[in-house]
């Protein structure tokens, strides 16, 4: 069974958030609720203050906690691996927010139910790319299956940084290549 997944390349981002607005276009999100989400962080002192991004989204992880936690099954894992949402299914008891230790689903006032992101699943069915790849001007996000950017990016990348949960919990599908800073535990979370 494949496992899609997300590359990020830390060293390539400059926080510029093109990635999580076009995911908000794609998903007609109102403000406040992001699928994908773009965090700075910084720390240092002067004359040496550093500074990284991280764009993050569902990780469609390999043991997802909202799949376990979800009691409707509205919140099930695909053949490829993408962790998918049935709307018609959700009857917004919010266990899968509550049990997501990155976050990810969110819960919708509007329609008293959760959505999430699905790796805009019917472009990837399209054979085209999700669009906070298309979106990126730095190409920093790539996208396919887990092994494969292992096997392209492995070397460099890791899975676990001090600002994320680990990822024993859930076996996230991401790969991030940090900047050394990122690997720190002395940051401070930049709210733009």
């Amino acid at each position: 069974m494949a496992q899609y997944g997300f590359y990020f390349d830390m060293t390539a981002c400059g926080g510029c958030k093109t990635c999580q607005i076009a995911c908000n276009d794609r998903n007609d999100l109102k403000p406040g609720v992001l699928f994908r989400k773009v965090k700075g962080f910084e720390g240092g002192k002067f004359p040496m203050p550093w500074i990284y991004y991280l764009s993050i989204s569902c990780n469609h992880c390999q043991e997802p906690k909202c799949v376990e936690g979800c009691p409707t099954q509205a919140m099930h894992k695909l053949d490829n691996g993408i962790v998918a949402h049935d709307k018609e299914k959700c009857i917004g008891c919010r266990y899968c927010t509550w049990s997501c230790p990155y976050g990810h689903p969110q819960f919708i006032e509007e329609t008293g139910r959760v959505n999430k992101c699905d790796f805009c699943k019917d472009l990837v069915e399209a054979g085209e790319n999700p669009a906070c790849v298309d979106a990126c001007t730095m190409r920093a996000i790539h996208w396919g299956d887990l092994e494969e950017l292992r096997a392209q990016y492995g070397a460099e990348a890791v899975s676990d940084l001090p600002v994320l949960p680990n990822s024993s919990k859930t076996t996230p599908s991401v790969l991030i290549k940090p900047k050394s800073v990122a690997l720190l535990k002395d940051f401070m979370l930049k709210e733009d």
